[in-house]
């Protein structure tokens, strides 16, 4: 932390907030990590010892195993969650990036879906994007199965959207308006979070 920073309880508590931010994103990946890449047995100790705090020995009890086959587990757990993570979480991405360049990626983003323009959207997304629809249990990933997805769905030609820029725990996001020709207004629809 900076001297500034220390000296300034603002700058200081903003700091500490985006530190909190980064850890909570680091330990939300990880578990997601977990849960898509690990067998069963590694899931289950992981949570009961990284994420519920169980020791060894509990975690053996609920098992019926070893205190050591437990450790053994979990190592093996870390290692597959370490391979997955990335490089840099989103939060350092966005501090990387800065408010003004973020801000000028929105507005190119909401102009290209308001305009229905698939080809400029889709420019937009990383190589290895997921697009995801909680709670429908869809997911497309990568570019081109996204802008499958997109072309017969949401970016369909009859569709005419509003998006407003938010956030929505600590990423940027959009609110989702879609037109309605019974009323003649844009009615809420969703919440896009970029990630």
């Amino acid at each position: 932390m900076s001297l500034e920073a220390a000296l300034d309880p603002a700058v200081s508590a903003q700091s500490k907030s985006d530190g909190r931010y980064e850890q909570r994103e680091g330990v939300e990946l990880a578990f997601i990590a977990a849960l898509q890449h690990l067998p069963a047995r590694q899931r289950a100790v992981l949570t009961l010892r990284d994420v519920l705090g169980f020791s060894a020995r509990e975690t053996a009890a609920v098992h019926e195993t070893t205190p050591v086959s437990v450790d053994s587990a979990l190592q093996r757990a870390h290692k597959t969650v370490d391979e997955r993570m990335p490089g840099q979480t989103q939060q350092q991405t966005l501090h990387h990036l800065g408010d003004e360049e973020l801000s000028q990626l929105v507005v190119r983003y909401v102009d290209a879906w308001e305009r229905n323009d698939l080809d400029a959207v889709v420019s937009m997304l990383a190589q290895d994007a997921r697009m995801t629809m909680p709670p429908l249990p869809t997911w497309y990933s990568g570019r081109e199965q996204i802008a499958a997805f997109l072309r017969g769905s949401a970016l369909a030609d009859f569709k005419r959207w509003r998006l407003i820029p938010t956030a929505a725990n600590g990423q940027p996001a959009l609110a989702g308006y879609l037109w309605e020709a019974q009323t003649a207004a844009y009615i809420p629809c969703c919440l896009y979070i970029l990630t």
